[in-house]
């Protein structure tokens, strides 16, 4: 079995690990950290893991929880794991951190748009990105893994194969996505009680979102250069999902065949990858509590453009399932093991 501990299991991300991890037969969840409710019970916090999980949650002592577990999630704030992390606690388990921390190779990025200086910047070039359908080959080699976001995930997979393809001008890239409010968090902010986004949706963070280096890293190794892209995000009243439409313009007469020959070249044995049947539209109601992405495309011969839209939940694909994902990819396992889920409906 392997032992797991969970830094942040108090979290939006960390509960849902814990919900995934309990249902996995090769994982037993040694460790429920959480500085919020140390000594509590977990059930006490999470009541749908009553009579469940008997779980007294601990703090978040690394350098300890390292010689317990085989492999550490950490679903923190950014700068936590940076400011923890040591050589030793990479020695004795894997981890997989849920934060941004690792993701960005060039720290100047990443502190230019987190705003906090990065305590271990010796350790991210070692440190792989899990974007398990691309990076599944590196993935096996980690003992750092930088678990992708949620905006990135689906925006990401989305356009991989029409850039990595050069079928696509990558400086006319716009992504435009929809996000449920976990992927808020669980803190109390005023923006996003339920007055505040009921009935209501908002574009945030526009031109600034810290999403927006991520997926233009990731993308600009796809195309071999640099890319730049329109990002823009926005708040829509539901618990979970992900809707990202991407506009671009295509690098040639391409047909609705031609684009998906493409995605079925990348994607076609990828389990958790649904390429939709023409002229279905993705949907965030039917990724809903699964570990899927669906995408979809359409060619608009009118403008030269390519409209390619994928919806995932936030808080699995997007958060901790692909991190159980990666987990087993790191360990050898069947990469679906503890994730065959049907999505929920309604």
């Amino acid at each position: 079995m392997i032992k797991a501990g969970i830094i942040g299991s108090t979290g939006y991300a960390g509960q849902e690990l814990v919900r995934l991890l309990l249902q996995h037969k090769e994982v037993e969840i040694v460790w429920y950290g959480s500085r919020s409710y140390v000594d509590e019970k977990f059930s006490k916090v999470f009541g749908n893991t009553f009579k469940i999980v008997e779980d007294i949650c601990k703090g978040d002592d690394l350098d300890q929880l390292c010689k317990e577990a085989d492999v550490i999630f950490t679903a923190t704030p950014q700068g936590y794991l940076a400011g923890v992390i040591n050589e030793n606690i990479l020695a004795n388990c894997k981890v997989i951190d849920l934060s941004a921390d690792f993701r960005l190779k060039d720290v100047n990025v990443y502190e230019k748009w987190y705003g906090i200086e990065h305590k271990a910047p010796e350790l991210i070039e070692g440190a792989v990105y899990g974007l398990c359908e691309i990076n599944r080959e590196d993935i096996k080699k980690a003992t750092l893994l930088a678990n992708p976001g949620c905006y990135t995930t689906c925006s990401i997979m989305s356009m991989y194969p029409l850039v990595k393809e050069h079928m696509v001008d990558v400086d006319t890239i716009i992504v435009d996505a929809k996000s449920g409010t976990s992927g808020a968090g669980r803190g109390a902010k005023v923006p996003n009680l339920f007055c505040e986004v009921n009935e209501s949706i908002k574009p945030y963070a526009v031109a600034s979102h810290r999403h927006t280096p991520e997926i233009e890293e990731q993308l600009g190794y796809a195309y071999g250069g640099d890319i730049c892209i329109n990002f823009t995000p926005h708040l829509v009243p539901m618990n979970r999902g992900i809707l990202a439409t991407c506009y671009a313009k295509l690098t040639g007469d391409y047909s609705y065949e031609d684009i998906k020959a493409v995605y079925e070249k990348y994607y076609k044995d990828e389990f958790f990858v649904r390429l939709l049947d023409k002229g279905v539209m993705p949907e965030t109601r039917w990724v809903e509590g699964s570990n899927f992405i669906d995408i979809n495309f359409v060619v608009d011969e009118r403008t030269g453009r390519v409209i390619v839209a994928g919806a995932l939940d936030n808080m699995v694909k997007g958060a901790a399932g692909q991190a159980v994902q990666n987990m087993n990819i790191m360990f050898g396992l069947d990469e679906t093991e503890g994730l065959k889920l049907v999505p929920v409906f309604p």
